[in-house]
């Protein structure tokens, strides 16, 4: 690889695991990181959990500026979004300038979906960012009124966080049943339940028609035709990935989403271009066909091996993983490993009283998913189980045998 180097885009975890393995392989070449946000790479998952409690939170910065300018020899380009790519040229656009490269890796990963009428009003927000997170914060040291839009994992976190303070909290969500994709419509209807126990008034089946405010927001107005008072709203219906930049670039984007298609190693369809994290579709041989995961411990995996690949890609490995995912939801912490479309889903131990739960999913002969609440030292058994494509019926025992009383 000649001096252009490799260049990464997108700051977060799979951009800074990208930079970090490019050194780790001993790549002594020009590294670019550019991040949209001023912010160096920090971590996401706590700014909607240990961040908005009570309690003083602890800095969700990976790295420090010198660790990452001077011992892994980075060159910064944050607080300036990557705008056009020229692929022939081999250049990044930014705004009035180009970085080139020889090796890229995307790593832009996604952007909060929004509602009608959210931009104008003071108090209403979206929990993407640190700087997301620490508006809700504000609001919530304040004892703020809080409606949460969409009873998805970070709209379930939020409102854990403000009841943990004693808040009074409504979660709004338009489907009948929470977690539907996630985990599939009867545990999401399961673990729906840990919110009225704690308090939450959950309002399901029901839409937002608009959010009511002048200059600051006063509360939301349901499809219903009620209204429910608030000083923050925080909407959390989910994400899409950030390639708006990409559009006519030549590099195949998924026609649903806009991620962008990439083999088994993480390549897309433009040579020396590899992807990484929230934006990237790849071929899982595992579970036969193309995957895109919004999860910490893909987007570590795959930015690292992007540039590895993205370095040397004529011995190019594939990546492939069991998706994993955990949430903290008030006192409980549920994990899923594996794909939640499954031929059965069989409810292997419920003990909600001591606030335990173990499904497991079934595909054909074998085990492709499960779902835990407080047990977290079982879940990864799990996990390994299904990479080895363990039978349904060992799968069952073995969770029989683990959850005995």
């Amino acid at each position: 690889m000649d001096g252009d180097g490799l260049t990464v885009v997108g700051a977060s975890l799979a951009g800074l695991r990208a930079v970090e393995a490019a050194r780790k392989a001993g790549y002594p070449g020009r590294v670019t990181l550019i991040g949209a946000e001023e912010h160096l790479p920090y971590d996401r998952p706590p700014l909607s959990k240990q961040f908005l409690g009570a309690a003083e939170p602890a800095d969700p910065v990976f790295r420090d500026e010198r660790a990452l300018r001077d011992e892994l020899g980075v060159e910064l380009r944050l607080g300036q979004a990557a705008t056009a790519i020229d692929t022939r040229a081999r250049a990044i656009g930014l705004d009035g300038s180009e970085v080139p490269y020889e090796a890229l890796v995307i790593a832009t990963g996604a952007s909060a979906r929004t509602v009608p009428g959210f931009e104008r009003l003071e108090g209403a927000c979206t929990l993407r960012t640190l700087d997301d997170a620490r508006q809700v914060r504000r609001a919530l040291d304040a004892g703020a009124r809080t409606v949460v839009i969409g009873a998805g994992f970070i709209g379930s976190e939020v409102a854990s966080s403000a009841r943990a303070r004693g808040l009074p909290v409504t979660l709004v969500e338009a489907a009948p049943v929470p977690l539907a994709r996630s985990v599939g419509s009867e545990m999401g209807k399961l673990l729906a339940e840990l919110h009225v126990q704690a308090g939450t008034d959950l309002r399901l089946g029901v839409g937002v028609a608009g959010l009511d405010g002048d200059g600051a927001v006063r509360g939301v107005i349901l499809t219903d035709g009620t209204k429910v008072a608030a000083d923050l709203v925080v909407v959390g219906i989910g994400a899409s990935p950030g390639t708006g930049w990409l559009q006519d670039s030549g590099i195949d984007l998924d026609t649903r989403d806009g991620g962008v298609l990439c083999d088994s190693t993480l390549a897309t369809s433009v040579p020396g271009v590899y992807a990484a994290g929230d934006v990237c579709h790849w071929v899982s041989e595992l579970f036969g066909r193309r995957l895109r995961l919004e999860h910490w411990t893909s987007a570590a995996e795959q930015g690292a091996l992007a540039a590895r690949n993205a370095l040397a890609p004529e011995t190019a490995k594939a990546y492939d993983t069991v998706p994993y995912f955990w949430s903290d939801w008030y006192d409980s912490r549920i994990q899923f490993v594996g794909e939640p479309a499954a031929d059965e889903i069989t409810v292997v131990d419920h003990q909600w009283e001591a606030g335990k739960l173990l499904a497991l999913y079934r595909t054909g002969d074998r085990l492709t998913g499960a779902l835990t609440v407080n047990r977290p030292a079982l879940v990864m058994k799990f996990r390994r189980m299904i990479a080895d494509r363990t039978s349904w019926s060992r799968a069952v025992e073995f969770g029989r045998e683990k959850t005995k009383p």
